[in-house]
């Protein structure tokens, strides 16, 4: 169903931002809030407090973020007709988010999620299925096309010679990887053995895991947005991930670390903290953004709309320079973006990745030109 066939009889003048309870729904239903739109959040029972009570809209005084919330059983009800016309007639423009991904893949394809959305969705859909690893015009193919630096992969163990990190399925959490570093294929051996013993990976995980060098410098998410209305790229902000148990890890006295080196790495994520460039690596950082968008333009139409993020390590030079380890193809996960100065640059004040979301809305709306920003 194309763009405006999905918004075929909304009212424009009730547009209403709508995403999964999780991740960052709180940002867009501020954001929403802040541009004079509505928002509804979609939750999951035993997950509704934060939206529904904490966080719920009131008055005297005025507090409060969410205006609504509709409670599913599961979050993958979302795909049920009766939910879709639900949402159809509170008039919704959906945005996804990594937990949208993660919870109806439990379930369904990226085929039935695209076809089951029948709700329009701000950003281009098809775009969701590239951050897997086993899609066609995935993200490497994405960073290939557009010649971004990303770490070398390795086909198989047998070909490590550097440091690397490991990237498996975790054997107990599905939408989790479990991660690994070692610098030989023995080593890779040891540490797989042992991962498998202790029930964090399994041996047909490992099959399909990504062998990646390992790039040593700090790690920086570059969170873009691309705007269709203003043919404009800007950065909302950069930040850097707070993540288990990697953060115990480095606060661990070097005389203390062979105690750990049975314990593995989880890498999940605990949080973000903003993390400033140098204005040095500022007009880096857009050539890679635009050559990014260039690519998602040739290989899946009509590319980026909205906001992604590229996740980096800055290697040391001269000169220094990106490499790109994975990117988000949706909201970023951090959507604190206004805590570094670069959306003020651009517009005079702070404003976050929820808002400016809502902002391209109210610029679409408002310029006849809704059609563009929605799939």
């Amino acid at each position: 169903m194309n763009s405006a066939a999905l918004l075929d009889g909304y009212d424009r003048s009730a547009l209403t931002l709508c995403s999964i309870g999780s991740h960052s729904a709180l940002e867009v239903a501020a954001g929403a809030r802040a541009q004079g739109l509505r928002n509804l959040v979609v939750t999951a029972k035993g997950r509704e407090k934060t939206y529904a009570g904490f966080y719920a809209r009131k008055d005297d005084p005025p507090r409060g973020c969410v205006d609504g919330t509709l409670e599913l059983e599961a979050f993958v009800d979302i795909l049920e007709s009766k939910v879709q016309e639900e949402l159809r007639a509170r008039n919704v423009v959906f945005v996804a988010n990594r937990s949208f991904e993660v919870y109806l893949r439990e379930k369904y394809s990226y085929d039935q999620i695209e076809s089951g959305m029948r709700v329009p969705m701000f950003g281009n859909r098809k775009l969701l299925r590239a951050e897997e690893r086993g899609e066609a015009n995935n993200q490497y193919a994405l960073l290939r096309r557009a010649g971004i630096r990303h770490p070398l992969q390795f086909k198989d163990s047998g070909q490590i010679d550097r440091l690397v990190m490991v990237k498996a399925q975790h054997a107990k959490i599905s939408f989790e990887r479990a991660f690994f570093l070692c610098s030989s294929p023995k080593e890779y051996r040891e540490t797989s053995q042992r991962l498998i013993r202790d029930g964090v990976v399994r041996e047909e995980g490992l099959q399909d895991a990504v062998i990646e060098e390992y790039a040593l410098g700090p790690t920086v998410n570059l969170n873009f947005f691309y705007s269709p209305v203003l043919h404009e790229l800007e950065l909302c902000g950069t930040d850097t991930r707070r993540q288990t148990n990697l953060e115990g890890f480095r606060n661990v006295p070097p005389s203390a670390l062979g105690a750990l080196a049975d314990v593995p790495m989880r890498l999940e994520e605990a949080g973000h903290i903003a993390a400033t460039l140098t204005e040095s690596m500022l007009e880096k950082a857009f050539e890679m953004g635009a050559a990014f968008l260039q690519a998602a333009r040739e290989l899946n139409p009509p590319g980026v709309i909205g906001p992604f993020a590229l996740q980096c390590a800055i290697v040391a030079g001269p000169p220094k320079e990106f490499v790109c380890y994975d990117v988000s193809l949706r909201i970023p996960g951090s959507p604190g973006t206004r805590y570094t100065p670069y959306s003020s640059y651009r517009w005079g004040r702070d404003v976050s990745v929820g808002e400016r979301i809502a902002m391209e809305i109210v610029f679409a709306r408002d310029a006849h030109r809704l059609e563009e920003v929605v799939t």
